[in-house]
């Protein structure tokens, strides 16, 4: 599933956030450094360093948007969120066609996790660059992404995906993954789409009963299918 989120991030927060990171030019490091072996020799950018200081005040901003969007926590049902990371993509810049990886070890913690959906959060409105999709290929063919600064994409991790290299301006983004409470992608479209036809028909006044009924069956399902 590939779903994206408008104006995950208000306005004022992509501003302030710009602004952190466009304070903090020491930050930033080769985007080859958290690269893998199949990555590292396709990516061809500049990232914030995990451990600065301002990748934890820009990482707060976005985990707090995220915790209260409603559509992100259908979509995505997360369990665990790994840190939101930065980049930034010059002209030239772009990072090939790639897989991303299957594990992650969270820097703060140690701890582990399954990257089950990939997010990309654009920073940079489109009209400021040229190039720079985010390209994203599944069984219905690829896709090209480009979207208003604030504005968040979710694809499966499991999608061969790149950037095209920047022509003109500059792409600044933040990127994280998510281990979902459901590992499955067709089953997370499955509940996803039982909770927006549930939302849909609570707004329209539908019947109460069969409403109730179909809440039961999401629960359900996701009692059956979550991995906790």
């Amino acid at each position: 599933m590939l779903i994206t989120i408008d104006q995950a991030l208000a306005p004022d927060q992509v501003a302030e956030l710009r602004a952190r990171l466009q304070a903090a030019p020491d930050a930033w490091v080769d985007g080859r450094a958290t690269a893998g072996f199949q990555g590292a020799p396709v990516k061809f950018n500049q990232q914030v360093d995990e451990a600065s200081p301002v990748a934890a005040e820009c990482q707060a901003v976005v985990l707090a948007a995220l915790e209260r969007n409603p559509l992100f926590i259908s979509a995505a049902l997360p369990n665990v969120v790994y840190p939101p990371m930065f980049n930034r993509y010059g002209e030239g810049m772009t990072f090939g066609a790639h897989v991303d990886g299957g594990v992650r070890i969270d820097p703060r913690t140690g701890r582990k996790l399954r990257t089950d959906v990939s997010a990309t959060l654009f920073l940079s409105e489109p009209e400021d660059y040229d190039g720079g999709e985010l390209e994203i290929a599944d069984t219905y063919g690829e896709h090209a992404v480009k979207l208003k600064a604030g504005d968040l994409v979710l694809y499966p991790a499991t999608s061969l995906h790149q950037v095209t290299p920047i022509t003109r301006g500059e792409r600044l983004a933040c990127f994280f993954w998510i281990q979902s409470l459901v590992r499955d992608d067709g089953q997370r479209t499955l509940l996803y789409d039982l909770d927006t036809a549930i939302q849909r028909l609570g707004q329209t006044g539908a019947d109460e009963t069969a409403r109730t009924t179909l809440v039961g069956c999401y629960h359900n399902l996701l009692r059956q299918w979550a991995d906790v």
